[in-house]
Formats: structure tokens, C-alpha cells, sequence
């Protein structure tokens, strides 16, 4: 992904703008003038939509060059905004988890503690707090999993929807639309590689608790 984004990031783009115009012709044709595009440097957020803040990013490397990668990546971002304006029920759901994918997995490790705390130095209990606190954090791995399956599936659509727009309003030749859709593909195998993680770590907190839970039981019985 890094190689194809850096080579195509040196093509030239046939239509002759940046990134950053290219967003704001996309967001003014449909109405989104409100929706403000900036740079960054963020590796949390990258080339991002935020509907909290209204905002398409870009970053740096893209938003004021004219290449096949800032055509891929500001129709992109702006195609979401759009799915986002028309209500998407994916979207939709998208936004209203975007916290959780942040600090979900985070939570895990300091309610484990919390319940420790209270086994230990308040409650003098036999670890059922633990347990509790651990199986809450649990559920906000499972809603982060959920999150990453419904990232996915948003950012194909919008993928989609910027093939569409490209070549509807002539932003992009031929040649350029099919080097779009190789950044895209790559992206999508990083999301996917992103859900393999996400399931992997599910599976080794779940086993964590059963060994727990089963160290407590055994703890309990002597």
C-alpha cells in the first residue's frame, strides 16, 4: 500500500488540481459547503471524514499536490461525507460507534484492574469483580470488531461512489480510475488485516477470562 501510494502520489493527475480543490469542488457540488477540508500529519487520522467535526482531512503528502493519489484519496474521503448526507444506515451506524473504535480496546486493561482493586483491597471478594469489570471490557472489544466490519463496508461504498464521481464529471481518465481502484483494493486488504487483529485479540481476552475465571474457581475450592 505505502509503495503504490508514494508511485502514484508522483503521477500527475490528468485534471491538474490538488487535493484539497478537488474535495471542495466535490463537497460545493452537492451542497456540503459547510464541510471544511484541511491537512494533517496524523497518523490516528490520516486521509479521514469526520462527521463530528465536519471535516474532510487530508494529508499532507496529498492535500496540495496534483497526483492520482490526492484525486483517489480527497474523492474518497468526500464520498463519504455524501453517504453521511443521505442518511446511509451503515454511515449512520458508523458514526454512531466511532468513539468505541478508538477506546474500546483501551478499556479492557483498566477495568481488569478496577475489578482487581476491588477484589483485593476493598470488597476482600473472590475475584468476582475481576471477572465483571473483565467481561464489560470484553463487550467493547466485540462493539470495536462490529466497528471494523462496518468501517469496511462504508469506506467500498465510497470507494464506489468516487469511481462514479470521477468519471462522471471527468476528474479522472481511464488509466487513472483503474490506479484508483489498485489504492483502493490495497486498502481494503489493510482493513481486512485490521478485522484479522481485531478477531485475534477478541479470541486471547476471551481466553484470558476463562483462565481466570478458572484460577479463581480452582483458588476457591482449596
Amino acid at each position: 500500500l505505502g509503495i503504490s501510494y508514494m508511485k502514484y502520489n508522483r503521477r500527475q493527475n490528468s485534471c491538474g488540481m490538488t487535493g484539497e480543490e478537488i474535495a471542495r469542488n466535490i463537497l460545493d457540488h452537492h451542497g456540503l459547503s459547510h464541510i471544511k477540508v484541511s491537512k494533517t500529519g496524523s497518523i490516528m487520522f490520516g486521509n479521514s471524514y469526520s462527521h463530528y467535526f465536519k471535516k474532510v482531512r487530508l494529508r499532507r503528502l496529498t492535500w496540495k499536490k496534483t497526483s492520482v493519489t490526492s484525486l483517489a484519496m480527497a474523492a474518497q474521503k468526500s464520498s463519504l461525507a455524501l453517504l453521511d448526507q443521505e442518511g446511509d444506515p451503515d454511515m449512520t451506524k458508523r458514526v454512531k460507534l466511532t468513539p468505541v473504535i478508538y477506546f474500546g480496546p483501551l478499556a479492557f486493561v483498566p477495568m481488569v484492574i478496577i475489578g482487581l482493586l476491588l477484589d483485593l483491597y476493598f470488597f476482600h471478594s473472590d475475584g468476582k469483580f475481576t471477572l465483571i469489570l473483565s467481561i464489560l471490557g470484553l463487550l467493547f472489544y466485540v462493539l470495536s470488531f462490529v466497528m471494523s466490519i462496518l468501517v469496511l463496508n462504508t469506506e467500498v461504498k465510497a470507494q464506489k461512489r468516487a469511481l462514479e464521481l470521477m468519471k462522471a464529471d471527468q476528474l479522472a481518465t481511464d488509466e487513472e480510475l483503474k490506479m484508483c481502484q489498485k489504492l483502493f483494493k490495497l486498502y481494503n486488504i489493510e482493513y481486512i488485516n485490521d478485522m484479522i487483529i481485531a478477531l485475534l485479540e477478541l479470541i486471547y481476552r476471551v481466553l484470558q477470562i476463562i483462565s481466570y475465571a478458572q484460577s479463581s474457581s480452582s483458588s476457591s475450592s482449596k
